[in-house]
């Protein structure tokens, strides 16, 4: 049992060091909290390539038995193929085993339910209630869950997308960089059967290397190597793509959206023309937008935010500047392999190579992001300094760039970002906020 109430769930699960912050015990908890909303059922559980993944897996499942809980165990699997077989297996749940584009040191513990999407606060708040509690059963002799082993998850999940794409890829040159994560196998499957020209990057998995210097959190890698080709690079869990276009330029998730807004908007395929993004999109991808006469709803950053903004104004479309991007007539969550499915229709239908549709799609204002790590993020909301120097920088930009400083909902730090006319503008009045948290926040303080 837990002992002081502290809050488990972050914006993407719970996430911590495994088998310091996030231990066995934890898992079994979790397991045992979350199986014990739907004894008598079932929940599918996947991970991706950490070393510490079938420990915390094996716990989890644990914990889900001990509850009356049976599991269908489908191994390394990107999370959007998890997502999409929970949905499809009538399973009561679903589990992501991963820390998604964390160092391989973390791991993380993400919750479906059974239409594969991320569960509310509302449900989260559940099952930390039930951490806390010994009022549940304890089921026993044939009431126990017992594991079952799913080796075909990845090929049905490859044969779906591709059966489902609107076209074949023959003649594009594809680079893939699977962060030596979850995808590395599944990404490579799904793009040849598609019929690209692919070459893979990152896709030899040690444990403990995956994100190491590659994937969607260091592009600059992938755009190194694409030599007059298309880039993909996925992240630990592949849930998220970011793409390097034939001039080695990076193409994030805003002009991801961009880029596929705009077509659909052509074509009459982007629903109520409108498309849902996070308060992290780029100034210019507004301007885009609007200036395509194209709708944007704006939401707190978190994709399951997104969705649900998605769902409460019909739109078909949406994600982040990070590179999850959800596709509502598809699924429910973020997925790295149909983004770059989705968005490789639009090259292939369009007859454009990507540096010319990212050329038109929108232009990028300078954006600098500071991490400000080691504070306590708790007490943001009431740091007056730091939101007096946030109106003072505001006030200097005017209407030509914007100031977010949020705080982070996995780690203990704070988000300052500033875009600008200039980069030198924005790194300026960025290093200028990020001085101040750091002076009013620091954990000591």
């Amino acid at each position: 049992m837990l002992g002081e109430r502290t809050r488990l769930f972050g914006t993407d699960g719970v996430r911590g060091v495994a088998n310091l912050e996030l231990t066995p015990e934890l898992a079994l908890q979790i397991g045992r909290a979350a199986g014990s909303l739907v004894i008598g059922g079932s929940a599918l559980v996947g991970r991706d390539t950490r070393r510490s993944g079938e420990m915390l897996s094996a716990a989890l499942q644990a914990g889900f038995h001990s509850s009356g809980v049976d599991t269908v165990d489908v191994g390394v699997l990107p999370s959007g193929a998890i997502s999409h077989l929970t949905a499809r297996a009538g399973v009561d749940m679903g589990v992501v085993v991963s820390a998604s584009h964390n160092p391989a040191a973390d791991n993380g513990i993400k919750i479906l339910g059974r239409r594969g999407t991320k569960l509310t606060d509302a449900e989260e708040a559940k099952i930390e209630e039930r951490l806390h509690s010994d009022s549940y059963s304890t089921p026993y002799g044939a009431a126990v869950g017992t594991r079952f082993v799913d080796t075909t998850g990845m090929d049905r999940y490859v044969a779906d997308l591709a059966r489902e794409a609107s076209y074949t890829f023959n003649g594009i040159d594809l680079v893939l960089d699977c962060a030596h994560g979850a995808a590395y196998r599944a990404a490579p499957a799904l793009f040849r059967k598609l019929r690209a020209n692919v070459s893979v990057l990152a896709d030899e998995p040690s444990g403990m290397n995956i994100n190491d210097g590659c994937g969607a959190t260091h592009p600059e890698f992938l755009a190194s190597k694409v030599d007059g080709r298309v880039g993909f690079a996925f992240d630990g869990d592949a849930d998220r793509l970011i793409a390097v276009d034939e001039e080695g330029v990076v193409v994030n998730g805003d002009v991801i959206m961009a880029i596929i807004a705009r077509h659909w908007k052509s074509t009459n395929r982007l629903k109520n023309n409108l498309v849902v993004a996070t308060v992290m999109s780029n100034l210019g991808f507004r301007k885009a937008l609007e200036e395509a006469g194209i709708g944007l709803v704006e939401t707190k950053v978190g994709d399951r935010y997104v969705l649900e903004a998605m769902v409460a104004n019909k739109a078909i479309l949406g994600g982040e500047q990070s590179g999850h991007v959800i596709f509502l007539d598809r699924g429910r969550t973020g997925d790295g392999l149909l983004t770059g499915v989705r968005l490789l229709e639009v090259v292939a239908g369009s007859g454009k190579p990507l540096a010319q549709l990212r050329a038109e799609a929108m232009v990028e204002y300078p954006q600098v992001l500071i991490n400000v790590r080691g504070v306590d993020r708790e007490r943001l909301a009431d740091a007056s300094r730091v939101w007096e120097a946030v109106a003072s920088v505001e006030t200097d930009l005017g209407g030509d760039g914007r100031v977010l400083v949020r705080a982070s909902g996995t780690e203990p730090m704070v988000r300052v970002m500033v875009e600008a006319a200039t980069e030198e503008t924005a790194q300026e009045y960025a290093e200028r906020i990020a001085a101040v948290v750091g002076e009013e926040l620091t954990t000591s303080g």
